[in-house]
């Protein structure tokens, strides 16, 4: 016996058994993966980790596509075609094996070599007399075979009608794991019927359970703490300009530019995280155009789309650009209204007024993203991160989010943290002067906004039982 597992997974053609083990090996790009078939024409090997030491390795093969012409191979030749493994042994040495059943025969060669296989079915697909002569042929290789029913997250699935075919071919310990829709619980639980299958692999493979789970619990909290991050540095970005409306206008578009960049490089932080491509995320409402939100962070559609109000802070910005126009002795009037509203919607409310004040003496304006601006921030990222807590690996299609249907950031007062945020511009190392990124006192709300934002994530869908 070799120490370490060696399962092979195998099946028809385009039942996702690459997208299966990408899932499984947190791997976008393990193998190749398309609707032609028998696109996985060699076997390919990858190991799963834990603590750095090998404990399982998986092998995808070609798949099967003509199970029932070995059959035919094995009666033609006066063979019973359940003779057992005398008869695969005289098949895998004929001239066939390399030459019209090349493919399957790489696929038995690889069963018989490994300890176990993995049968994957696409659970859409009807149940046809292929796949019980497929099941038949890997039956000769006398392996335990482990039926892998893919692709049940979709509404058109067969589920009960696979499992009733393979109960009555004496297969009772079929699973649900969807390569597309990634669900703990269905792997924790594949992972638990190789250890009842296998007992001198029960250790390690405890151990790879218990690794997954704390796997999960550490993605939850570094995704929280990555999304908590971005709202205190934008929460305490400031941006001082001179109160002349085009300085002013000139200073909100450099402000809404660090701040778009700011989630950008959240949301790489958190495609990077779970393992994810760029690629991987284009929403469908919010789509990316040159590597920035399409539906704008600072457009009302975009505020609209979340339900956040829009005027929040704008009659105190509209009130401040009237002021510059008055002792501008009007010269500037209407632009400067126009560019005073505009600042007011990007500036936040409970600033303290003697700061601004003093400001105002010395000609200058603090700018600000708004509170309905962060809310936004948070309902976006903390959507995103949830996403990619569900999506499998083998996932092809990129993500697409609707609106979130949580209320915790729409209503009622930001967290104290983000609003203690507003007043400590040193926090944000979108600031010049970043002196306080690294403090006792942020450290401490980073902490606390990570908490609340895990308290008030929704709990996820309950895992359906087998």
């Amino acid at each position: 016996m070799s120490s370490l597992l060696q399962v092979a997974v195998v099946g028809h053609t385009n039942t996702g058994k690459t997208s299966l083990l990408r899932t499984l090996s947190r791997d976008t790009d393990f193998g190749e993966v398309c609707d032609a078939p028998a696109t996985t024409r060699h076997v390919e090997g990858t190991e799963l980790l834990v603590d750095g030491e090998p404990i399982m390795a998986l092998y995808d093969t070609p798949g099967l596509e003509d199970a029932s012409g070995i059959l035919d191979w094995l009666e033609a030749g006066q063979q019973d075609r359940h003779a057992g493994a005398e008869a695969l042994e005289r098949f895998l040495q004929s001239p066939e094996a390399n030459g019209r059943f090349e493919q399957e025969a790489k696929v038995l060669r690889q069963l018989r070599s490994s300890d176990v296989g993995l049968y994957v079915i696409d659970a859409r697909e009807p149940v046809l007399g292929k796949y019980r002569d497929e099941l038949t042929v890997l039956g000769l290789c006398a392996r335990p075979l482990i039926p892998v029913l893919n692709f049940v997250a979709s509404q058109d699935n067969r589920e009960p009608d696979w499992r009733d075919t393979l109960a009555k071919l004496g297969l009772h310990a079929v699973i649900t794991f969807d390569s597309v829709v990634y669900d703990l619980q269905g792997e924790l639980r594949l992972h638990e019927k190789l250890r009842s299958l296998l007992d001198p692999y029960r250790e390690p493979l405890s151990r790879l359970m218990e690794a997954r789970a704390r796997e999960a619990q550490w993605l939850e909290r570094a995704a929280a703490e990555i999304v908590a991050d971005m709202l205190l540095d934008i929460a305490s970005c400031t941006l001082l300009v001179p109160l002349d409306p085009k300085a002013m206008e000139a200073g909100m578009e450099e402000l809404q530019r660090i701040v778009r960049q700011r989630e950008q490089d959240c949301v790489d932080a958190l495609l990077s995280l779970y393992r994810f491509r760029s690629s991987d995320y284009v929403a469908t409402q919010l789509p990316l155009e040159d590597g920035q939100w399409g539906l704008d962070l600072f457009n009302t559609e975009a505020m609209r789309h979340y339900g956040l109000r829009t005027s929040e802070g704008a009659a105190v910005g509209g009130a401040i650009g009237l002021a510059v126009d008055v002792m501008a002795l009007g010269t500037t009037l209407g632009a400067g209204t126009a560019a005073g509203a505009t600042a007011g919607a990007l500036m936040g409310n409970g600033i303290g007024l003697g700061r601004r004040l003093s400001q105002r003496m010395r000609g200058q304006r603090e700018l600000r993203v708004n509170h309905a601006t962060l809310r936004l921030l948070a309902l976006r990222q903390r959507q995103l991160a949830r996403a990619l807590s569900r999506r499998g690996h083998g996932a092809e299609k990129a993500l697409e989010l609707n609106t979130p249907t949580d209320n915790a950031w729409r209503r009622g007062k930001l967290p104290p943290p983000v609003r203690k945020a507003r007043i400590h511009p040193g926090w944000s190392r979108l600031n010049e002067q970043a002196d306080d990124v690294e403090s006792k006192s942020r450290g401490q709300a980073l902490a606390a906004l990570t908490e609340q934002l895990l308290d008030d994530a929704p709990p996820l869908p309950p895992t359906p039982l087998p």
